[in-house]
This record gives C-alpha cells, sequence and structure tokens, in this order.
C-alpha cells in the first residue's frame, strides 16, 4: 500500500501512483478519514433507532408516535451529521464563516426548489398543516398521507375527476384508493393551499339531492329523508358535538348544526330536495350507498318517483300529403331516365 499511497514534501501532500493529489495532504487525509467514520456510526444509530420505533407500531395511534419519533430522530441525525462535520473540518471560525458564505450563496442560486421544498418541511412540522394518516388534498391529489420527508410528502392517492392539467381522466371518481403512491413536494404548500379533512374536525358535512315530481307527496318524502338520515348519523352527530366544540375554542367560527336537515329549491321541471348529514372521514361512500338503498326502497313503498329529463309524447296532429302535379310530372320524367 505504501508503494501506491505517499505522502511527499514538507507540506505531506498525498501522492497516488506518483501523482500528487493538489489540495489533499495528511491532515486533510485524517479529517477525510474520521468524517467517513462519523457519519457511518450518526447514520447507522439513526437506523437502528428508526427500526426499533416501527417495531413498536402496531396500532394507528401508535403508528403517528412512530412517526413522529422518526421524523425527530432524523432531524437529530441530521443536525448532529452537520454539527461534526463542521468540528472536524472548520477549526478557524474565519475559515467557518467564508465557507459558510460561499454555500449558502451557492444554495440560495443553485438548489432554490430544494431550499424551498425544506423550508416547507418545516412549516409543516411546525404549523402542524397535516400528520401521517390525514387525508388531504395538496398539489392537486387527493388522498392520505402515508409518509414525510425532508423533500417530500408521500400521498396513497384516492379517486377524483380528474388529475392535474393533463386531461387524464380517473377511474375511480370517489373516495376509494387508486393504488397509487403519489410524492409531492413539500413546496407546493408556499404556492397552493392544502385541504385537511382531517386535522382539528375529523368529519365532513355531505350532501345527496333527489329531485321529485311535483305532483309528489313531498311532505312524505322530506320525510322519508331525514329519517335515513338520522338513521345512519346519529351516533356520528353525537361524536361530532365534542369534536366541534374543540374546533370552536380553538378558531373563531360560527355554531353549525350536526343534526340532518333538508333543503328545498324549485327548478322548471321538478322539486329538488337535497338532504344534508354530518360523515366521518373515512367510509362516506359505504354510508351513503346503504342511504341510497334505503331511500329508494321506502320511496318505492311510499309510490314516490324519482323525477328525470324525459319526454311524453301525448299526441300528433294528423300529416296530410299532397304532391302538386308539376311536381309529379318532374317526377315521372326523371324516373324515365
Amino acid at each position: 500500500m505504501g508503494q501506491f499511497i505517499q505522502i511527499v514534501g514538507p507540506k505531506q501532500v498525498v501522492q497516488v501512483f506518483g501523482v500528487r493529489l493538489i489540495g489533499v495532504n495528511s491532515d486533510n487525509a485524517k479529517k477525510l478519514l474520521f468524517s467517513a467514520i462519523f457519519v457511518a456510526i450518526i447514520m447507522t444509530l439513526g437506523w437502528v433507532l428508526r427500526r426499533l420505533a416501527h417495531r413498536k407500531a402496531w396500532s394507528h395511534k401508535s403508528k403517528r408516535v412512530a412517526f413522529w419519533t422518526h421524523q425527530g430522530i432524523s432531524i437529530v441525525v441530521a443536525i448532529l451529521v452537520v454539527v461534526g462535520l463542521i468540528s472536524i473540518w472548520f477549526d478557524n471560525p474565519a475559515r467557518l464563516t467564508t465557507a459558510a458564505g460561499l454555500v449558502t450563496a451557492g444554495l440560495a442560486f443553485a438548489l432554490q426548489r430544494v431550499v424551498t421544498a425544506f423550508a416547507g418541511y418545516i412549516v409543516i412540522l411546525r404549523g402542524q398543516t397535516f400528520t401521517v394518516g390525514d387525508r388531504i388534498t395538496m398539489g392537486g391529489i387527493r388522498g392520505d398521507v402515508v409518509s414525510l420527508t425532508f423533500l417530500q410528502t408521500v400521498i396513497m392517492e384516492m379517486g377524483q375527476p380528474a388529475l392535474g392539467d393533463s386531461g387524464d381522466q380517473m377511474w375511480v371518481q370517489a373516495r376509494q384508493y387508486t393504488g397509487r403512491i403519489v410524492r409531492v413536494t413539500n413546496a407546493v404548500i408556499f404556492d397552493e393551499p392544502v385541504y385537511n379533512y382531517t386535522r382539528e374536525f375529523p368529519y365532513i358535512w355531505e350532501e345527496m339531492r333527489l329531485p321529485i315530481p311535483y305532483n309528489a307527496d313531498r311532505n312524505r318524502a322530506e320525510q322519508i329523508l331525514l329519517s335515513v338520515a338520522r338513521k345512519y348519523t346519529t351516533d356520528i352527530a353525537s361524536l361530532g358535538e365534542d369534536a366541534l366544540a374543540a374546533l370552536e375554542r380553538r378558531y373563531v367560527l360560527k355554531r353549525s348544526d350536526l343534526e340532518p336537515k333538508t333543503y328545498w329549491r324549485l327548478t322548471d321541471n321538478w322539486l329538488e330536495i337535497t338532504v344534508r348529514f354530518l360523515v366521518p372521514d373515512w367510509g362516506i361512500r359505504p354510508i351513503k350507498s346503504d342511504m341510497s338503498r334505503e331511500i329508494l326502497d321506502q320511496f318505492d313503498q311510499a309510490g314516490i318517483g324519482i323525477a328525470s329529463a324525459t319526454y311524453d309524447v301525448v299526441g300528433m296532429p294528423p300529416l296530410k300529403v299532397q304532391m302538386l302535379p308539376a311536381v309529379a310530372a318532374n317526377s315521372t320524367v326523371n324516373s324515365n331516365l
């Protein structure tokens, strides 16, 4: 080994295969070796701690604790690596100041999006924008947050009408997983709003609109809609009372009614009755499906139909076709030709 790598000269410059490496001497080589060993030890320790945190995550709540433990370990590891490398390489404060200025200028110019994404990560953690397991819409992607890194947010995508500006129609148009994992840069939070369905109030208001003919039993239809909505959302409304009270203590907002309500709207063709009710952020589609089945059954029993934009031809005036003589003669001549 000594024949290939040598330290020569009064400045102890490192020479490899007879070629002197500019700027590399014995002091720098030692610092490089110490840096590699230090980084390897810190990264290994961080990996072991993260594995232990994930091993303890069995329930949904413990998974959130493991996620935040993972984030804390990653931040501590990054800080230790930066501080350790600075301590090894910059023993002179003047050199440290100069190097820090150059590095900062270079990052600001060449890595603008990366720096913005990391700043977004800090804002997400500090501002409690969302956490793992929350259902959000970010960067035009709707889904559940499955992971959060320094630069990206990982989302399990859910169905939606369209995806971005590409015009591709989503094959799942409901709150169901599509099976795709989407990574969105954290810098998006500075440019677009982030919709959180579960952070402070884990419930949302849903609506179902049903058109009925004007000659139908309107009051009976309204009673059916309210009874079915109460049947499936009474327990949900009672649970949402505490969450709404906590939300009112934290923010300045008006009290909203959690009980199901109906609203009427007159149109040119039918009466549109909208029933508004509270549902949890999970399992909305099964609830609406069960409600739709029961509403249709009770409508059939009550003899109430669903209005539709169809046309009935109830009569037609008699039609009489009479051919003029000139036209008949021309037709005869043309037929002979």
